[in-house]
């Protein structure tokens, strides 16, 4: 993510939507990763022009966390990109077209009644989202339009459910659920298949619903979530 001989500090992100540890600084990826910036103070220079938008919204903070999920936008060069994991559990911004920068998918975290007893549904990106549709549960995943912040589709949590997973050893890996285990006092257990025949089992905090079946919602990046061995990977680097 950032180059070893690079110095030995790095930008922390600011509070925001999401986690320190699962985040990264909007500075990151215009200096990092897209090259718009050689230095940190033409990452500030850029900001302060107002021409990048996350989720919609011009963001100016050079520090400002986006996590997976999120849409960072360039009007000027109408260039869209969303913060996904590749097959290693690593942060990507890949880019996307502009009809799927129009919404993104958002894993329930929580449902509850607020004030009054108005249902809400808290989603993992720190967005509340008042009366949702009865039938969403905890740990479902919503498609939100992110210029009017409504819900327009669902995913259920629940067997057959195509998942990446966002924490682990299995980080960034796609697949799609056969089972889950439920563990009285402790955590629930997801038994995940990927596309190669391959079984592994995560907690279910980890599990984030992409799609069903074999359709994912969102475009996967390069990889596609199939995580290779080591053997595997040095084979395909001779093919090509």
């Amino acid at each position: 993510m950032l180059d070893k001989l690079g110095g030995v500090f790095a930008p922390k992100p600011s509070p925001g939507p999401h986690k320190q540890r699962e985040c990264l600084p909007l500075c990151l990826i215009l200096r990092n990763r897209l090259k718009y910036a050689l230095t940190y103070k033409e990452v500030t220079t850029i900001l302060q022009q107002r021409l990048v938008k996350v989720d919609g919204k011009t963001r100016r903070d050079k520090c400002y966390p986006t996590g997976i999920m999120d849409v960072v936008s360039i009007d000027k060069t109408d260039e869209h990109f969303r913060i996904i994991y590749d097959q290693k559990g690593r942060f990507v911004v890949h880019r996307i077209t502009a009809l799927e920068a129009q919404y993104k998918l958002c894993k329930v975290s929580k449902k509850r009644l607020g004030d009054k007893g108005v249902p809400c549904v808290n989603l993992h990106d720190g967005r509340t989202i008042r009366y949702p549709d009865p039938l969403i549960k905890e740990h479902d995943t919503v498609m939100v339009d992110i210029a009017t912040n409504k819900i327009t589709e669902f995913i259920k949590y629940d067997a057959g459910a195509l998942v990446m997973l966002t924490g682990g050893r299995n980080a960034g890996r796609v697949g799609i659920i056969t089972r889950r285990e439920k563990h009285k006092g402790s955590f629930e257990v997801v038994h995940v298949k990927d596309a190669s025949g391959h079984e592994f089992a995560t907690r279910s905090q980890n599990v984030f619903v992409i799609g069903t079946g074999n359709k994912p919602m969102v475009s996967l990046p390069k990889g596609k979530g199939l995580r290779m061995s080591i053997v595997e990977e040095l084979e395909k680097r001779k093919e090509n």
